[in-house]
């Protein structure tokens, strides 16, 4: 943080700390220096202290100052962190020690919330609507607000604040507090299994216990009948945050009108009595409210502080015991080496259960430790996450170590309660970058593959898909395109403004953090409808750019069935480093597999069953024939919903919308007559599939300013000799260009073929200038991106229709489309490419 940042609040100054490294660095500029950190870095910024590396203000890269780095590598995502590890490694800068993932395991476990938790949860949910709207009402009546007018714009965004921070805060806890009931059953089966279980959190509820027994006389704390629930947080919050304090209104300096507190005659603030009595009434009501214990207690309470190893901060704790008076809850106090001997029992064995917190997820271990009387495989359930993803990792650490007999299982808990992607969704996101910056590969942490991957990219609803999936939300309220809900309905609810005093939707509309805790605090069939709502446009966001090739996924891995070197160029050297930057001309093979009719009958058939629909279609004008499905829909310009469907054929796919579809020469056809023409195009098909492309590999940050018009993907791949590549992913245009602004000899340069110019302009919607002065470009149209020629004359129509072009009237403008790689070669035979593009 030697740096800060910003953040949604605006700027985050720089630590202390970090600002003290800095200065130390400057005062001893002949100083060798060491970096040595258990995490190098969790985000680009966090490398601000680094500045030995040589990443900025160095001949090594070409960034001049930090902040070009920083912006350089934000714009080539996850990949560009992996680079930034592996160059270093190659200047011989960076060493980084990880402990291989095999052998573990991920078993995630879904908490299904029963009826009797739902009733919960929504009565709580509807505690807080009644709670936000007597805070409107408190307002109004303590003079902060008059007649919907803000008169005091700190004091109402301080009862905001408080409030909003409190039920995050405590939806937070239930969610973790109702997980338990499935949490418990597992640990059993581990018991029963002869395996040891351990529990990682983040809330003790320490200090809401330090302040319930404040206000209980020591005397009566060996049989306490209160209850430390996360209901507490809320009616803490009306206790001691409510706002109640009177407010009048005066004329400031400038004219303008607000309002002060009222004080008395001592300098106390005076308190409104109306507003008092909303909140005493408040209280009255969520008491009754049925209690959920904490995760902690209930844990403890269930199998006995005897079973259990608690690794926590606290000094005190209420536990349940028996004995000659009955059962009852009793305070304990822990004694500051509690935690040194709770670890002692559970690694012996003495006990097979370990609760740890924030207090026990540093330099202790948990793992079946062969030197250790207690070598069972360890079942580590992640019940709470928390906001930190180094945190949550560095948690996971404390049961997989050297020296171990058994790896352990991880095991994330979770609820089927959408809302709780809320609490994960920060996870996810810093996730993302956690391993590649650390090791130069991403997916160091995890390990397992995406679909066992402890947080999804799917729950990462801070990312560009998902921040423009909310917009189109917004937009989509706005048009009354939400089904059961209107703009109206949405603002009551959640206390979103979304409208201008105008009536229009405003410019700067609330945040995914805002909207996420205000959903969480909903009933969980309104929360669900809504987060339906915004999932489905992160989907068909994601999907546009994977079907535009634009996804970023960070380093991707290129399989095929043969990848082969055929040309290899140093395009230049770095002094002091062991590794050049290379240029690789790759030849790729992919073995074409058609889709027999039968398995498309068999897709067909499955979509039934799910009752999708599902047509076997032919093509009046190509006689091709293709199995019709139900695609991901497409966000429209007012936020609404395009309902799409895909085209499955023998060897390709594409999508349409349903409007396309109708207007377009497919229609239905008979079984016999669809696998006819369906097994005559599949006979066709060529065995394989051959390109080429170039794959610019070795150091890449001292040329990344070379690369930055290009693909910002990073690949990996294998060629059939076992040579191990990874670097940028280049096609021969781009290629090109990056080789004449090196300088590298002319006569190396790539000829393109017909096939790469069209699969290049299509791909990759680049372009290319024909001898003639005509251009090549990709252009959408009607929902698909299709190759168009631009430039001819009337009177060349006819001789472009003869080579196969096609023409159609857009606008009332003719428009020339080129329809294949075919075609385009018949072109450019008569029409050669210019000298550049």
């Amino acid at each position: 943080n030697a740096a800060g940042g910003k953040g949604s609040r605006g700027k985050i100054p720089p630590s202390q700390q970090g600002l003290a490294g800095l200065r130390l660095q400057h005062a001893l500029p002949n100083a060798r220096i060491v970096y040595v950190s258990a995490t190098g870095a969790s985000t680009i910024e966090g490398l601000a202290y680094a500045e030995r590396l040589g990443l900025w203000m160095s001949n090594r890269t070409p960034f001049n100052k930090r902040e070009d780095f920083v912006n350089a590598m934000d714009r080539g995502g996850v990949a560009a962190l992996e680079v930034v590890a592996r160059d270093l490694k190659a200047f011989g800068l960076y060493q980084a020690r990880a402990l291989s993932y095999d052998g573990v395991e991920i078993d995630i476990v879904v908490h299904d919330i029963s009826s009797e938790q739902r009733e919960i949860y929504d009565s709580y949910a509807g505690a807080f609507q009644i709670i936000h709207e007597h805070i409107d009402e408190a307002l109004e009546a303590a003079n902060v607000t008059i007649e919907g007018e803000t008169k005091n714009a700190m004091a109402k965004a301080a009862a905001r604040s408080a409030f909003e921070s409190c039920k995050q805060r405590f939806f937070g806890h239930l969610l973790t507090s109702m997980k338990v009931p499935t949490l418990i059953r597992c640990i059993e089966e581990d018991l029963k299994n002869d395996r040891s279980a351990v529990v990682q959190l983040v809330s003790t509820g320490e200090a809401l216990t330090e302040r319930r027994l404040a206000e209980i006389p020591v005397a009566e704390w060996d049989d306490l009948t209160i209850d430390l629930t996360p209901r507490e947080y809320m009616l803490d919050y009306l206790r001691y945050a409510f706002p109640t304090t009177l407010h009048k209104t005066v004329t400031n300096s400038n004219g303008d009108e607000e309002s002060i507190p009222v004080m008395d005659e001592t300098g106390k603030p005076v308190k409104c009595q109306e507003a008092e009595q909303m909140r005493d009434r408040l209280i009255e009501e969520l008491g009754m409210l049925p209690p959920v214990g904490s995760a902690l207690d209930q844990l403890l309470h269930h199998f006995g502080q005897n079973e259990v190893a608690e690794i926590t901060g606290r000094s005190r704790r209420v536990v349940r015991v028996k004995d000659e008076r009955g059962e009852r809850n009793v305070v304990r106090t822990r004694a500051g080496s509690a935690n040194l001997h709770e670890t002692q029992e559970f690694m012996a064995g003495r006990k097979r259960i370990l609760i740890f917190s924030g207090a026990g997820n540093t330099g202790r271990s948990y793992h079946a430790d062969m030197s250790c009387g207690n070598t069972k495989r360890r079942h580590h359930y992640l019940l709470e996450a928390g906001w930190r993803a180094d945190q949550a990792i560095q948690g996971l650490g404390r049961t997989h170590r050297t020296h171990q007999r058994e790896a352990p299982v991880f095991r994330p808990v979770t609820t089927n309660v959408k809302g709780e992607r809320r609490f994960i969704s920060t996870i996810a996101r810093r996730l993302a970058s956690l391993g590649a910056i650390t090791r130069g590969q991403r997916d160091s942490q995890t390990s397992m593959g995406a679909d066992r991957a402890l947080f999804r990219a799917a729950d990462n609803f801070e990312s560009p898909y998902a921040r423009a999936a909310l917009r189109q939300f917004y937009l989509a309220l706005y048009h009354d395109q939400i089904k059961s809900w209107s703009i109206g309905d949405f603002a009551s609810l959640t206390g979103l403004r979304l409208l201008s005093k105008q009536g229009e939707l405003l410019e700067n509309l609330p945040p995914m953090p805002i909207f996420l805790n205000r959903l969480v605090a909903l009933p969980i069939r309104q929360q669900n409808e809504l987060f339906a709502e915004l999932e489905t446009r992160i989907e068909a966001n994601i999907q546009e750019a994977i079907d535009k090739g634009t996804f970023a996924q960070g380093v991707e891995v290129i399989r095929a069935d043969h990848l082969r070197v055929s040309n290899h160029e140093v395009a230049c050297t770095h002094p002091g480093c062991d590794a050049d930057t290379e240029i690789m001309e790759v030849m790729r093979e992919d073995r074409i597999r058609p889709l027999t009719a039968d398995e498309a009958l068999g897709i067909r058939d499955q979509a039934h069953v799910m009752k999708q629909a599902a047509r076997l279609m032919i093509n009046l004008q190509s006689k091709r024939a293709a199995l019709a499905v139900a695609a991901p829909v497409r966000v429209l310009d007012n936020g609404g919903i395009e309902r799409r469907v895909r085209l499955l054929r023998p060897t390709d796919r594409e999508s349409m919308s349903e409007k396309e579809l109708s207007r377009s020469k497919w229609r239905e056809a008979t079984p016999d007559r669809w696998r006819e023409r369906w097994e005559r195009e599949r006979a066709q098909t060529d065995e394989f599939l051959k390109s080429r492309f170039w794959l610019v590999t070795g150091v890449l940050l001292p040329v990344w300013h070379r690369l930055a018009g290009t693909d910002l993907k990073v690949y990996r791949l294998t060629t059939d000799d076992g040579q191990s590549l990874i670097g940028r992913a280049l096609t021969a245009s781009e290629i090109t260009l990056f080789r004449e602004q090196l300088g590298l000899d002319a006569a190396n340069t790539p000829q393109l073929n017909s096939n790469e110019v069209f699969d290049e302009t299509l791909q990759k919607r680049g372009s290319f200038r024909l001898a003639v002065g005509w251009r090549i470009a990709a252009r959408q149209h009607m929902g698909r991106t299709r190759v168009e020629l631009e430039g001819p004359k009337a009177t060349n129509l006819g001789m472009l229709k003869r080579l196969g072009c096609r023409t159609e009237m857009v606008s009332y403008r003719t428009r020339i489309f080129i329809p294949n790689a075919t075609t385009l070669q018949r072109l450019l035979e008569q029409y050669p490419l210019a000298a550049t593009n």
